[in-house]
């Protein structure tokens, strides 16, 4: 096993500070400068106000911490709860002096557990595990955003590094997450993936929390010299070099080609569960209260998707269940597979973000047509903030119009630009879709 790396100070973060502006989010690249990734102790300056990304490890909130959230959208922001692809919940609209008081309010609630690690407690978890048959994952979980917190290097990890807790059925391994655990059957073995490598190794089901903090640490001395902010980033001889390191370290060598593309949960029952999308991830209060007062009624719990979606784990009634989701989609969620808006993202668009070319969420609305079809993501510019992974439909505002194209993991078919006539758009977006 991998020694764990030296202690090492982390800068320090300052409540209340606004970082430049930047729209609110960026994509992966070398560490060119400091990390712009938005958090809760230093707020990221959007044109709608300052904004707050809350980690949210595996997705998993109480329905007391989903209370303490809209409480701090309402106090602080513009009431509004915006889901992001990692299952995290970002706040906008808020006060740029507010810092202090939202990390007071977060750290009651328990959403705040280390000050120096909260933009580094990036961790998806299948959100379906242990309700339909599939592996538990909650002990990883726990134990991983614990080492975590207690590690002083981890607090130097970006915002970007992402860890992945898959269930075995693939869903978050497909992300593309830079230190990834798969359940392995009931033989009490897991799996660690080094970003996309083919080649996992395997680990017993008790040490696999402390490979995969140690995977990380070793990511970091790796990166150093390199500039790199996630696993993709280091160079080709880098990156290959960290997975042979770790490999012998951690267990023997299995040959699993991680799966190109993810397979949300379909929103409605799920065994005990009910599960319910966000169209383009955006909850307003009164939404936000109702799913929290569901999860209250069956089990006191929820959890956040990556695909913007919430799965109440109940135990739900049978008899409640359809119930239930009937309230769910009255309140304008998603909550059966052949709703028009599945499948369907966009990032935040003119006017919360200054790059934003387009009010993308306006025109993906609008252009909302049959059910059925490849994902489709709208993107306001060039950076795709937010965008799923696998196979879709992306389409990029550009000074030329519409980009259109067809993505097949890291493959891109030659893409077609549609003018700003919303008729021709929505129409070359269908066909694409099909």
């Amino acid at each position: 096993m991998l020694a764990a790396m030296p202690d090492s100070a982390p800068s320090p973060l300052s409540a209340g500070g606004v970082s430049p502006r930047d729209g609110g989010a960026a994509g992966a690249s070398p560490r060119s400068g400091g990390d712009a990734c938005p958090g809760t102790l230093r707020l990221h300056r959007a044109d709608d106000g300052a904004l707050a990304r809350v980690r949210i490890p595996g997705g998993v909130l109480s329905v007391d911490q989903a209370e303490a959230l809209l409480t701090a959208a309402a106090r602080f922001g513009d009431g509004e709860l915006h889901l992001t692809s990692r299952g995290n919940v970002q706040l906008r609209g808020l006060g740029t002096e507010c810092g202090g008081e939202l990390a007071g309010l977060l750290t009651d609630a328990g959403l705040l557990p280390s000050a120096a690690h909260e933009r580094a407690r990036n961790i998806v978890a299948s959100p379906l595990a242990g309700l339909d048959g599939s592996p538990s994952i909650r002990s990883w979980l726990t134990e991983l955003d614990r080492l975590v917190c207690d590690s002083a290097a981890a607090a130097t990890l970006s915002g970007r590094f992402l860890f992945a807790l898959d269930d075995g059925r693939g869903d978050v391994d497909a992300l593309g997450a830079d230190v990834t655990l798969i359940a392995e059957g009931p033989a009490g073995a897991a799996l660690l993936r080094i970003g996309t490598a083919d080649e996992v190794f395997r680990v017993t089901v008790a040490e696999a929390p402390r490979a995969a903090l140690l995977a990380a640490e070793e990511f970091l001395r790796a990166a150093r010299n390199s500039g790199a902010w996630r696993v993709k980033d280091l160079p080709d001889d880098v990156r290959a070099e960290l997975v042979t390191t770790i490999g012998p370290a951690s267990g023997p060598a299995v040959h699993r080609p991680r799966p190109r593309t993810a397979t949300p949960p379909a929103p409605g029952p799920h065994g005990p569960a009910i599960t319910a999308d966000v169209p383009l991830g955006r909850l307003t209060p009164a939404q936000w209260q109702l799913v929290t007062d569901t999860a209250r009624r069956y089990g006191g719990e929820l959890r956040l998707t990556p695909w913007r979606g919430i799965v109440i784990p109940g135990p739900v009634p049978r008899p409640k269940a359809a119930e239930a989701l009937h309230t769910l989609a009255e309140s304008g969620l998603i909550t059966a597979p052949d709703s028009p808006w599945t499948g369907v993202g966009a990032c935040i668009g003119h006017p919360g973000c200054a790059k934003s070319l387009s009010d993308v969420r306006a025109e993906a609305g609008a252009a909302v047509g049959p059910p059925g079809g490849l994902p489709v993501y709208w993107s306001g510019c060039e950076r795709r903030c937010g965008h799923p992974h696998g196979e879709w439909i992306d389409v990029v505002v550009t000074p030329d119009g519409h980009r259109i194209s067809h993505v097949r993991g890291e493959r891109r078919d030659p893409p077609t630009t549609v003018g700003n006539d919303p008729a021709r758009l929505a129409a070359a977006v269908a066909e694409a879709r099909a």
